[in-house]
């Protein structure tokens, strides 16, 4: 089954309408491997949807996320940033420049939750994310 043919299938079962505009938005979202905040997944389709609003692509979003087609990836500050590749991976996210690098790591994947934490929650998914300085600013900051 095609990516699109399973977010529609998802849609259904979760009784969400397939509409151009949520389809448009999936597919900015899935295209992207840059985990883009909504303003980003806004601006690539307002061409298509002139009418569409920055608040109904965030909203669109978030429903996605409940939905289990989407991520949101955990980064500093207020803005939420997203992520649709459903994989098992983790997040390097630089602090200078705000990239985040997806990759995959088994013994990241098979990190024991401490037995205090599922004591106290249900455990429902759980993400390693690096932060740091990528190569590129790094080495910004050695030239100057």
């Amino acid at each position: 089954m095609n990516r699109i043919e399973s977010f529609r299938k998802i849609c259904k079962e979760q009784g969400i309408k397939v509409t151009p505009q949520r389809t448009a938005i999936f597919d900015a979202l899935e295209d992207s491997r840059d985990h883009p905040t909504a303003e980003i997944i806004f601006q690539a389709i307002r061409k298509r949807f002139p009418t569409i609003s920055l608040d109904t692509v965030y909203r669109t979003l978030m429903t996605f996320v409940k939905i289990g087609i989407a991520h949101v990836v955990e980064t500093q500050g207020n803005t939420k940033r997203f992520d649709a590749n459903m994989e098992i991976h983790h997040h390097a996210h630089c602090l200078k420049c705000g990239k985040i690098l997806d990759f995959y790591s088994a013994d990241y994947d098979n990190l024991e939750v401490p037995q205090e934490i599922r004591n106290q929650f249900t455990v429902m998914d759980k993400k390693v994310v690096i932060h740091g300085v990528c190569k590129k600013c790094s080495q910004k900051q050695k030239d100057l």
